[in-house]
């Protein structure tokens, strides 16, 4: 089965601040805030969503098709994907913006302060779906370009082309009347805990009303695992173990990631959780979204120590 992975390309630069902001900021003159803070250099990381779920696809031995956009400073990204053996073809260039970025600052208290650019992914993909043949394909929309968000289930959807509908950070972007078409007719909808009740606040629908628009409603739990809502059921999904838990970020992506696989490889739609469970241990391990690694063999070892099977 191909797999096609729509959604941002990023730039994670992360930067540690020794102190605390608390000691930096004066609450009676947060009206005229004006500070700096002296940080311990700067680590860049690969990100995104759809990088992110790309990468972690592409150790369990999958040939996903990343479709987003990247901008003028893509190059060092670019060699990193096409290191891994990931096409390029499915991401448009805009030579007039940077990358979307994200600048993470941290205190020693881990509180952070971030500012985003979005930058090129202001910019739709422009991805021409009707090259895809729509027998053995699966896609999956994942936060990144509202334009994509929103035209790409309704174009999937007359192509008869399956898909996952993803809306994560990107939740709050789109409209009431967005988010219930996009979801309406995919054939799973995944979030997490708060996304769910977002979305429910936002567009007035209840679980089982989303349910009714979707195949199945996934929502992850975090170290709790997650819960599959299908036809009036909860079905739960433990979490696997990590060996240690160093950074929670890009776990959900990795989550995605093995589940698209189990679904390319025919498994019903617990068993694929599982996979996304166990590809999500392995990365909370490292620091970064596009860090961790594993041999099938390592991956088959520790899927069969959590669950088993």
């Amino acid at each position: 089965m191909r797999l096609f992975v729509n959604g941002s390309l990023a730039y994670d630069r992360i930067m540690t601040f020794p102190g605390r902001f608390q000691d930096h900021i004066l609450p009676d003159k947060l009206h005229i805030l004006n500070v700096c803070f002296l940080v311990e250099g700067l680590d860049e990381k690969f990100g995104g969503t759809a990088g992110n779920i790309a990468y972690s696809l592409r150790l369990l031995d999958e040939d996903p098709l990343i479709i987003g956009s990247a901008g003028k400073d893509f190059d060092a990204y670019s060699h990193w994907l096409r290191a891994q053996g990931l096409s390029l073809r499915g991401i448009r260039i805009v030579e007039t913006e940077f990358t979307a970025g994200a600048y993470i600052t941290t205190d020693k208290a881990d509180n952070q302060i971030t500012g985003f650019n979005p930058g090129a992914m202001r910019h739709p993909s422009s991805f021409d779906w009707n090259t895809v043949p729509p027998v053995d394909a699966l896609a999956i929309i994942s936060p990144g370009n509202v334009q994509d968000m929103t035209e790409y289930p309704r174009i999937l959807r007359q192509l008869k082309i399956p898909y996952i509908f993803d809306p994560g950070q990107q939740t709050t972007a789109l409209s009431p009347e967005q988010l219930i078409e996009a979801i309406t007719g995919a054939a799973i909808l995944t979030v997490n805990d708060y996304e769910l009740e977002l979305i429910m606040n936002v567009t007035g629908k209840t679980r089982e009303e989303l349910q009714q628009l979707t195949g199945a409603v996934i929502v992850t739990l975090g170290e709790k695992g997650s819960l599959i809502l299908k036809k009036g059921r909860e079905i739960p999904v433990p979490a696997a173990k990590a060996a240690k838990v160093a950074d929670p970020t890009g776990a959900g992506d990795a989550f995605r990631a093995g589940l698209l696989h189990g679904l390319a490889k025919g498994m019903e739609l617990p068993d694929a959780a599982l996979i996304g469970a166990t590809c999500a241990s392995f990365c909370v391990e490292r620091h970064g979204t596009q860090e961790h690694a594993f041999s099938a063999e390592e991956f088959a070892a520790r899927h069969r120590e959590n669950f088993g099977i």
